[in-house]
Order: structure tokens, then C-alpha cells, then sequence
């Protein structure tokens, strides 16, 4: 059983290269997701969020204005870390229970690769049996975000800003995947890194 993680600064692609690993039958467990369905109506980190920064924070119908929430807390380092403390908590802990099911599910064979955003913000490389990096150019990640995910451009500065650098990122890469190119290229990157991963004795 392999236990990695993958992760890469926001508009890095980092998603599709999960894809591209799920493909060949690695387990993900996507940290994003996991903190999505915590702030879905009822779920106690919600209403911890909403306790915290404001029931303005929530539409007619219960549910999470994650724009609002986003011009908060990326402009604000304070509010950021509160939010923080409230969310990845609750993240690890799912994490952990989906970890055990892949695990149990897989003992010998399994290759588990957790999705984690800030990985490197969050100090958790060391407790990876390897970490995979995606590296995308800062021009390309910013087209992305303002082309495809309609945000302002300043917006998506600081949502950058707000993360680890590329060269943090990579100084704990054991693999650096370069998602600047086509679709096409990644793909046979993350296909080298994966004969890795299941025959290491080729390597």
C-alpha cells in the first residue's frame, strides 16, 4: 500500500491530474470535497462558520454563500486562520475515516492518494510516504481562474497570495508534475509517475 499526497496551488489543474491517477486506480480522497459537503445545511461546521463570521453568510434557502465567505476570509489573514481552525479539523477527521475504508478495502495493493490544498500551509508533508506535486505557470493559473471559475482578477491574486509558493511547494515534492502544457502532456507525466508507484524495482 502506497499513502501519498498530491497537492498544487489554486488554478493549478491539480483535479485533473487527480482524474488522471483515479483513471489507473488510485483510491483520491479530495480534501476540497470533503470541506464542501461539511458546509452543506445542517452539517455543524456550517453553522460553526456561520456562528463565526455572520448569518449573512447564508441564502434564503440555508445554504453557504461561498463568495461571500471567499471575500472575508482572502482579504483578512486573521479571519483566514479562524476559518481554518473550524474547517480542517473536521477535514482531517473524514479524511482519516475514508483513509481506513481504502485501507481495509485494499491493504496490500492500494495506492491512496489524499487531494490536499494546503498541504504545505498545514505542515502535513512528512506524514506521506511521498508527495506529488502540480506545477502550473502563474499566468496560466490566472487565466484560469478569471477565464473558467469567473473570478476577478484581484480576487484570484489573493486567493494566490494566500497560499504557499511554488517553491515551498516544491521543496517537498518527491514528484513535480508540470501542468503549464496540454492535456496530453500531463497525462503521460502522471502515467511515468504511476509505473513508479506500482513497480518501483523498474525505477
Amino acid at each position: 500500500m502506497r499513502h501519498l499526497a498530491l497537492t498544487g496551488g489554486i488554478g493549478s489543474g491539480k483535479s485533473t491530474v487527480a482524474q488522471f491517477f483515479a483513471d489507473r486506480g488510485a483510491t483520491i480522497i479530495d480534501a476540497d470535497a470533503i470541506s464542501r459537503s461539511l458546509m452543506e445545511p445542517g452539517q455543524q461546521v456550517l453553522a460553526d462558520v456561520v456562528a463565526t463570521f455572520g448569518d449573512h453568510l447564508l441564502d434564503e434557502f440555508g445554504r453557504l454563500n461561498r463568495q461571500a465567505l471567499a471575500d472575508i476570509v482572502f482579504n483578512d489573514d486573521d479571519a483566514r486562520h479562524r476559518l481554518n481552525a473550524l474547517v480542517h479539523p473536521a477535514v482531517r477527521e473524514e479524511s482519516k475515516l475514508q483513509l481506513k475504508a481504502a485501507m481495509e478495502a485494499d491493504p496490500d495493493n492500494a495506492v491512496i492518494i489524499q487531494d490536499i490544498p494546503l498541504l504545505v500551509e498545514t505542515g502535513q508533508a512528512e506524514k506521506f510516504d511521498g508527495v506529488i506535486v502540480v506545477y502550473t505557470e502563474m499566468d496560466t493559473r490566472l487565466q484560469r481562474l478569471v477565464k473558467a471559475r469567473g473570478m476577478a482578477t484581484d480576487d484570484a491574486r489573493a486567493r494566490i497570495a494566500a497560499q504557499a509558493t511554488d517553491e515551498q511547494r516544491s521543496a517537498v515534492a518527491d514528484w513535480l508534475i508540470d501542468n503549464s502544457g496540454s492535456l496530453e502532456n500531463t497525462e503521460a507525466q502522471v502515467a511515468a509517475v504511476w509505473e513508479e508507484l506500482r513497480n518501483p524495482s523498474t525505477v
